[in-house]
């Protein structure tokens, strides 16, 4: 697997820091985490083979998760890239997924499903197991964040695994849900005295840390409160793991 960070930070506009994006490459194909309204752009600045994408998660509703799925829909009718492509593109999340999306369609008649290629919509719920891709697979967690939130974690065919908690607050059940995996791609909003109950403070991702014992940790989805910390230090503090900030363009090989 390899792990390229599009966007490591949060709705509100930072100058370093897109909206939840991350680009996974497996040996079953290539998949986008989460999907924010930054999404589209910060895959071609890295170059990515976007156009061969076989597969976006999306893990909740909230629109710096969701907000870029419709764009990028739209934008690929319109492609140059995409005129040769005949594979199916799968849209994987939460149940309620493909009503959002047809309001979106609907909204301005743009036609998000009348591609050159299937869009294959499939909707899940927390403890499904399935392979999102052959032979990549994959296990959700309901977290509490919001009623649909999920966590992910995939398997590849090489044994190479990776859990991504996107959005989530603090619960123990995560930390077994991701026990032993070789990356965990974690969100750490706020650094101290979060103002909301569905957000991880740093204490609280490394309790999760501790208790989970994955061989790497990532920490994402960073609003600015982070500015001018050493997240490592500080996290190097509560947990003696291998921990890494996640940065726009961080690439990680698994």
């Amino acid at each position: 697997m390899k792990l390229i960070i599009l966007g490591s930070g949060t709705s509100v506009p930072h100058p370093q820091r897109a909206a939840a994006a991350n680009w996974l490459e497996t040996s079953s194909g290539s998949l986008l985490l989460d999907v924010s309204p930054d999404a589209a752009h910060r895959l071609a600045q890295e170059r990515v083979d976007w156009p061969a994408l076989d597969a976006i998660w999306v893990s909740h509703f909230h629109l710096d998760h969701l907000g870029g799925l419709a764009p990028f829909l739209f934008g690929l009718r319109w492609a140059p890239q995409m005129r040769e492509r005949t594979k199916a593109l799968k849209l994987v999340g939460p149940v309620g997924m493909r009503r959002l999306l047809d309001v979106f369609d609907q909204s301005n008649h743009y036609h998000l499903f009348e591609q050159r290629f299937p869009i294959d919509v499939i909707q899940v719920q927390g403890g499904a197991q399935f392979e999102i891709l052959p032979g990549l697979k994959a296990d959700t967690f309901s977290t509490s964040h919001t009623p649909e939130s999920l966590a992910l974690r995939l398997k590849d065919i090489d044994g190479a695994s990776l859990v991504y908690t996107s959005d989530t607050g603090y619960e123990e059940e995560l930390a077994e849900f991701a026990k032993g995996v070789d990356l965990l791609l974690l969100e750490c909003s706020y650094h101290r005295n979060k103002p909301v109950n569905k957000h991880l403070a740093l204490t609280e991702a490394m309790r999760i840390a501790q208790l989970a014992n994955p061989r790497r940790v990532v920490l994402t989805h960073l609003y600015s409160d982070w500015d001018g910390v050493d997240l490592v230090a500080e996290a190097g503090g509560l947990w003696s793991g291998d921990v890494i900030e996640a940065k726009d363009g961080l690439r990680l090989d698994l």
